[in-house]
């Protein structure tokens, strides 16, 4: 399994060069069966990024557009009265899939981003009464503008809430931008995708991370950070119970990722950032501020 895990990242690496580090944090995101959204300026390859790793790990892809005029309906289905029989029938929507890219998701009303919430908290939709299951596993991987572009509908924090990682790519390096300039174009490198991974693979990797041992002392660190959130001077709000659940899932998934079967303080530390940052409201000046910026204070927290 560690060399199939190996496989999806250094694939994944050959279309999006240079951030290996940050291929890594979606994967353990999804090794926690976690949804991730991905804040970065268009065309650094944001949307490249989902479809390499739902092909990568064999995954159904489908992705949304979201737009100021899109609809819930347009996103879980409707269902659509036909003559012959005499009744309705329920059309799925593109949410019905094992990955679901919500492309630019704040260029969508709250109405519609609101759509997301049941599918990725409880992996269901309720569409006229009756409740209909997802597919498992199940992803939403959203992408999202900077707030301040033209046209952008800030995520609520039920939404954000929801994501247990937030990933930023950034400008690659100078060589890694070269090496893209000089080659061939990624788009066409997709039709090449050859899956490393089956969904029952995925789906037992999953199942591993939960096993993955976190020591009562772990568990005290982590408890200890969630403390210093709601008590420091820092932050308006505190980082909530799930939260908790959230970042130890997370850094369960990083320590697999490592080959390890126990989770070490330096786990926590590499995915707090990514799990915390967009859940915390930081006091003072609210000026853009990087993740790791924001979860600075938490190094005042003593290490187990």
């Amino acid at each position: 399994m560690q060399a199939q895990l190996q496989q999806v990242i250094n694939q994944t690496g050959t279309f999006i060069l240079g951030k290996e580090h940050q291929i890594k944090l979606a994967v353990a995101c999804m090794l926690a069966r976690g949804h991730l959204l991905i804040e970065d300026l268009p065309g650094v390859g944001k949307t490249i990024l989902s479809h390499v790793l739902a092909a990568t790990l064999g995954l159904r892809f489908n992705r949304v557009q979201f737009t100021s005029d899109l609809l819930p309906a347009d996103i879980l289905g409707v269902s659509v009265y036909e003559r012959d029989g005499g009744n309705f029938k329920f059309h799925p929507g593109p949410i019905f899939s094992e990955v679901v890219l919500a492309d630019e998701i704040n260029r969508a009303t709250p109405k519609t981003q609101s759509a997301l919430l049941e599918a990725m908290e409880e992996h269901q939709v309720s569409i006229e009464g009756q409740t209909i299951p997802l597919p498992s596993p199940f992803f939403v991987i959203a992408t999202q503008n900077p707030a301040n572009q033209i046209g952008t509908f800030p995520l609520p924090e039920s939404q954000l809430d929801r994501f247990l990682m937030v990933i930023s790519l950034g400008y690659p390096e100078q060589s890694a931008e070269r090496a893209l300039l000089a080659g061939r174009d990624r788009r066409d490198m997709l039709e090449e995708i050859r899956p490393v991974m089956q969904p029952a693979e995925l789906i037992a990797l999953q199942q591993q991370v939960r096993q993955v041992h976190a020591s009562d002392a772990l568990i005290d660190y982590v408890q200890a950070l969630l403390a210093f959130s709601r008590e420091s001077p820092w932050f308006l709000t505190g980082l909530s119970p799930r939260a908790g659940l959230a970042l130890l899932s997370a850094a369960r998934a990083w320590a697999l990722l490592e080959g390890r079967d126990h989770v070490m303080p330096e786990d926590v530390q590499v995915v707090l950032p990514h799990v915390a940052a967009h859940r915390l409201q930081p006091a003072g000046e609210q000026t853009a501020r990087s993740a790791e910026a924001i979860v600075k204070p938490f190094s005042e927290v003593p290490i187990p």
